[in-house]
């Protein structure tokens, strides 16, 4: 048997050598203008492949953004997701300062949980139909957050019951016990997914969660 030494120590070389290839994985969508402040866009469970729209999108909208997938960003304590803001901040293309963080789904769960606790890096989450069937304790959960938070979510969002409006109301309404920047917007006629193209697009909630995607990066970027 390995002495428990050995062990730690492997598992720890195993860490940072997912970390390593995590921030590695990234894909760029570089900005129109020479240098643009940072955007990471976290995809949903089904992977990156399926969020290069959305990532093309916001960076039509003037910012440097990396695109990884949610599924590399679990657990770890943030490791994943720290060393892909650090990768992408020495990007030639990036302006210094703090990245935004969007997640979409899976994403957004990863987004809420680990880049609202680091204000010394991230400006801002935004988060769009988060998961958020982890969450047992709202308040505890929101006492971390220490950036601004925009959460838009459908009403119709049955998905897995991962991402249930209930939840997200009561995470909303802890927020606002605590006098913290959070805002929920939510749509009455949207379900999952009501910002990608397929049978859950809404042609009425997807162009004002866009809009209000963009003018939420203004706030916490600039242009």
């Amino acid at each position: 048997m390995l002495p428990q030494a050995c062990i730690s120590r492997c598992m720890t070389l195993m860490l940072l050598m997912a970390i390593s290839l995590c921030a590695r994985a990234q894909t760029e969508y570089e900005p129109a203008a020479q240098k643009a402040r940072v955007v990471i866009v976290v995809s949903g469970a089904s992977g990156a492949g399926n969020y290069g729209t959305a990532a093309g999108r916001i960076a039509q909208m003037g910012y440097d953004v990396f695109l990884v997938d949610g599924n590399a960003m679990i657990g770890g304590e943030g490791a994943a997701l720290e060393a892909v803001i650090g990768k992408a901040q020495q990007s030639p293309h990036a302006l210094p300062g703090k990245v935004a963080v969007v997640g979409f789904s899976l994403g957004g769960g990863v987004a809420l949980g680990q880049a609202t606790r680091w204000p010394d890096r991230v400006a801002g989450v935004i988060a769009l139909y988060p998961l958020t069937s982890n969450i047992k304790h709202p308040d505890a959960y929101v006492a971390r957050f220490a950036v601004p938070v925009l959460v838009l979510a459908g009403e119709r969002d049955s998905y897995h019951n991962c991402c249930l409006i209930g939840t997200a109301r009561a995470i909303a309404a802890a927020a606002a016990a605590r006098k913290l920047p959070f805002e929920l917007v939510t749509y009455p006629s949207a379900d999952h997914d009501f910002v990608m193209a397929g049978r859950n697009y809404d042609g009425t909630a997807a162009p004002d969660a866009w809009d209000r995607t963009q003018a939420k990066l203004k706030a916490l970027l600039g242009d």
